[in-house]
């Protein structure tokens, strides 16, 4: 389709109520193939979108969030599924095959073993089956296996700041695929729309917690790509901080280096590897969560320390973009043939 008039892709939101529901809107609304005509929130049905998003009611006017069904999804060629962790399994099987892909935003179809449901999300699959069928939707490593894609598991925000911060040090053989530690600051909208007790103003502001100790969910995430991208096994203690920040991620990524290397060594390793990634920027500059705002590029750099014989990568972008709504944009562009990069952009919003 380069060089041409894209076709319009007539798409779908299914829980657009969500943060990322309304950043699929806010991103689209610039996309030049992509119209939204269905979008369903259950917690908000018949409610205008513009009073629980105002910031969106130039494009969407009076529209009103729709009830689920089915049939409101019925033909589209696209459909995003922005719902939590549980929910999108009982969904997905019944859109297969009545709309031309869909883009799980959640977590449901991340992992490939459906052995490790119950362990990290206190629940077995309903549909194991389709573990296998759906593309993990990280484009910088799986971008050869989106095109045609029905099926694609957008990846978490979190997993996706630290498996590209870590990728090109594991898949080069730099670092112990063993001996990985990743420590994470992020944002409060990566909790969700709706108010939790440890997401409230007065809870968040003025305060730093560290979260999910030693069991947070996109842990067997990072370790199933990087296993992946480094054939072989790969274990990581990660542990998230949540921040008082609207939006944003920054991750600092530890691993025991296995080559005698230098600083400018791994910054080149990670420039080489990210070549044909439009979206990520490798610099010496230590990388800021507002540097990426709004966009769907994510920063890297890195560090060689001799004295403890690791190195110290660190990665940065914006949960609700190049975190999820704008990758799973990224994702469909692949698989329906456009340009990775039509309708998102890599420059954030500064100051």
């Amino acid at each position: 389709m380069t060089g041409m008039e894209p076709k319009q892709v007539r798409a779908g939101i299914v829980g657009a109520s969500g943060y990322t529901g309304a950043e699929l809107f806010r991103l689209l609304d610039n996309h030049p193939a992509i119209v939204v005509e269905a979008a369903s929130g259950a917690s908000q049905a018949g409610q205008p979108i513009a009073d629980l998003y105002p910031n969106l009611a130039p494009i969407v006017g009076s529209r009103v969030y729709d009830d689920y069904s089915v049939e409101l999804f019925d033909g589209l060629d696209v459909v995003f599924v922005g719902l939590p962790h549980g929910l999108s399994m009982n969904v997905v099987p019944d859109l297969l095959g009545r709309v031309g892909m869909i883009v799980d935003m959640g977590s449901d179809f991340r992992l490939k073993d459906p052995g490790l449901y119950p362990t990290w999300y206190g629940a077995e699959h309903t549909s194991p089956e389709l573990l296998s069928k759906a593309v993990y939707g990280l484009p910088e490593l799986y971008r050869s296996q989106l095109p045609g894609a029905e099926l694609v598991a957008a990846t978490g925000c979190n997993a996706a700041a630290a498996s590209l911060t870590l990728a090109p040090l594991v898949a080069s053989g730099l670092i112990d695929p063993t001996d990985i530690v990743v420590n994470l600051i992020t944002g409060v909208s990566g909790a969700g729309r709706p108010p939790k007790p440890n997401t409230t103003f007065c809870t968040v502001d003025e305060n730093a917690s560290a979260y999910g100790l030693l069991t947070h969910r996109h842990t067997p995430e990072i370790e199933q790509t990087l296993s992946n991208v480094g054939d072989t096994e790969a274990t990581v203690l990660f542990t998230p901080h949540l921040v008082p920040m609207n939006r944003g991620i920054l991750a600092s990524c530890y691993g025991r280096l296995d080559q005698a290397v230098e600083t400018d060594d791994v910054l080149k390793v990670m420039t080489d590897f990210y070549a044909d990634s439009p979206f990520v920027l490798v610099d010496e500059r230590s990388p800021s969560t507002k540097s990426v705002q709004g966009s769907n590029s994510v920063h890297l750099t890195a560090r060689v320390d001799p004295r403890t014989n690791r190195v110290l990568g660190i990665g940065v972008l914006d949960n609700l973009v190049k975190g999820a709504s704008g990758m799973a944009i990224q994702c469909v562009n692949l698989a329906l043939g456009l340009a990775e990069t039509t309708g998102l952009s890599k420059v954030g919003m500064y100051p």
